[in-house]
Parts: C-alpha cells; sequence; structure tokens
C-alpha cells in the first residue's frame, strides 16, 4: 500500500464490523418499545413464521454500548429480536455497527433485494423445507413461491450480478428471459445506469431490443395504433432519466432538510411557550402567529419509520 492509500485508509471508516457476531438476547438493549398491537399484527406474524420455518434472513443491526461491555443497542430489527424470544432462541446472529445512529442507519438500509430472496428460497427448498410451508410463512401463495424459485431461469450470469443488490420486481425478470444473454447485460447496466428498475422501463427495453436480439423473434411487436415508435422510446428515455436524476438530488438532500425542519419546529414550539413572544406577535405580527402555531404542531415531520422493523 502506497502512502496515498494509508492515508485514505485512515481517514474512511468502515461504518460496519467486517465480521458479524453471535450475541446473546440478553445482551442487546432495544432503544425503543415495540408499539401497542404490534404483535397482533398480519406482519409480526409473517416474520415469526419466517424465522421459526426459514430462519432469520437479515441480521440485527446494533451498536457496543460505550460505557457497558458486553451491552450493545439495537438499532433495527426489533420485532426480529421479540420473534426470535418468542420461539426461545437466546441467541443471534447481528451486523455490529460502529454509528450509533438509527436514524442515520435507517436511512441508508438496503432491504432484501430479488435475487437475495430468490436464493434464500432456493436454499430453503434445497434444506428440505416445502414450498408451501415457505409460502405460509412468508405470507405469499405457493404460485408466487413457484415463480421465485425459477426466477432466474433463463437470465444470465452477468445480468444477475449486475441486479443481485437492487429492488427488481419479479416482473423484470420475466421480461428479461425474452432477450439474448448479450441484450440482458445491456439492459441490466440500463437500468442500474438509470437507478431504475421498474417494469415499465423494462418494457421499454425490451419494445427497443432488435429482433434479432430476442429469444423468440415470432413474438412480434405490437404493430399498428399500438406500435411504439424509436422516437417515442428515445422521449420516455431521457424522461426517465430526467426524472431520475430528479429523484437521486431529492434522495441526496432528504436526510439533512428533514433534520434542519425538525430543528426549527422544535425552536419555533419552544419560542410560543414565551407569553411575551406570543404577545408580541400578536400585537404586531398577526399573520405570523397562525403560521407559527400550525408548524409547533406538526405532529411528525416525515414518513413514520416504526413499520420498517
Amino acid at each position: 500500500m502506497t502512502g496515498s492509500e494509508s492515508e485514505v485508509g485512515r481517514r474512511i471508516r468502515l461504518a460496519f464490523e467486517r465480521e458479524t457476531r453471535r450475541l446473546k438476547i440478553g445482551q442487546i438493549v432495544p432503544l425503543k418499545t415495540l408499539r401497542s398491537g404490534a404483535k397482533e399484527s398480519k406482519k409480526y406474524a409473517q416474520i415469526l413464521s419466517s424465522v421459526s420455518a426459514i430462519g432469520l434472513v437479515e441480521a440485527p443491526v446494533v451498536t457496543p454500548d460505550r460505557k457497558q461491555p458486553a451491552t450493545y443497542f439495537l438499532l433495527d430489527g426489533l420485532m426480529r429480536i421479540e420473534a426470535l424470544k418468542d420461539l426461545g432462541i437466546d441467541e443471534v446472529e447481528c451486523l455490529i455497527s460502529t454509528d450509533d445512529e438509527a436514524y442515520t442507519y435507517n436511512k441508508r438500509v438496503n432491504r432484501l433485494a430479488a435475487v437475495q430472496e430468490h436464493r434464500m428460497i432456493v436454499r430453503a427448498v434445497d434444506r428440505g423445507v416445502p414450498a408451501e410451508r415457505i409460502a405460509e410463512a412468508l405470507g405469499l401463495d405457493i404460485h408466487t413461491i413457484r415463480r421465485r424459485f425459477r426466477m432466474l431461469d433463463g437470465i444470465c450470469a452477468d445480468a444477475v450480478e449486475q441486479l443481485k443488490d437492487t429492488s427488481c420486481p419479479l416482473s423484470v425478470f420475466d421480461l428479461l428471459r425474452r432477450m439474448v444473454p448479450i441484450r440482458q447485460v445491456e439492459a441490466a447496466e440500463l437500468m442500474v445506469g438509470q437507478n431504475n428498475f421498474s417494469t415499465m422501463f423494462a418494457k421499454a427495453l425490451l419494445v427497443a431490443t432488435p429482433e434479432n436480439q430476442l429469444v423468440d423473434p415470432r413474438k412480434r411487436k405490437p404493430a399498428g395504433a399500438t406500435a411504439v415508435t424509436s422516437e417515442q422510446i428515445s422521449r420516455m428515455e431521457r424522461e426517465l432519466a430526467s426524472l431520475q436524476s430528479q429523484v437521486k438530488s431529492v434522495e441526496e438532500t432528504y436526510g439533512v432538510d428533514n433534520l434542519h425542519l425538525t430543528v426549527a419546529k422544535g425552536y419555533i414550539a419552544k419560542l410560543l411557550t414565551n407569553s411575551r413572544v406570543v404577545r408580541w406577535l400578536s400585537q404586531h405580527r398577526q399573520e405570523y402567529l397562525p403560521e407559527f402555531q400550525a408548524i409547533a404542531e406538526i405532529g411528525n415531520i416525515g414518513p413514520d419509520r416504526t413499520a420498517a422493523e
């Protein structure tokens, strides 16, 4: 390693430890309590059934308590921990975060990708778990489980590698399967490049595929009034690229903007507890007072994240 590489290595701190760690459930301290009625919800029943049938898919995320050795704070996975407790399991494999901010983690977390879910189902079937039990555990019908089991049939390895960590829906792979391998890779690269994994975008790529790059050229594209012209495809691609750029810009600034709004709301709410401030506003800036009161009464800025467990 060169001196400059060493310097970069010292400046960059990993967000998580490289290896997971097996912990006793009793060592993990939740930062919040399970909301009332959560254990009676359909989602909790699915988690409980899934953990019982095929084991834990996503490891809970914890961070060490700096003041008490061998104690860890739970950043993500409260429902999973509760399910393990209810099943009588006293140990769990955990991902160790070097950042103790649950907000930071939840903003950056990537949920289970379609390819990873496919591999999980294949692994469970290889272990002898019946498809009916997997369907019950995941809250899906048996037909969907069979489709997900066969999801990568006819998809080339390079395209799978491109899409393995993405949020591609099942229908995208059905469309890719109609293309020859080299076109599958091109389509996967375009989806990754645009950060667009929607079925609509995949359909547009299929329509734009030359017939000699289709698995079955006899399945011709729609003709007549329903035909899609090359100009329409080009316009669609430009509009999608512009939309994705706007969405990416919002995603990058969402956390900071949300924090600023939360701080501003708290500051205004504190100001309105001062009777002198309220009296001055009512006398000199009457139009501001109802607006400030409306801001102070906002219950929650941004989406409720309690369902993300």
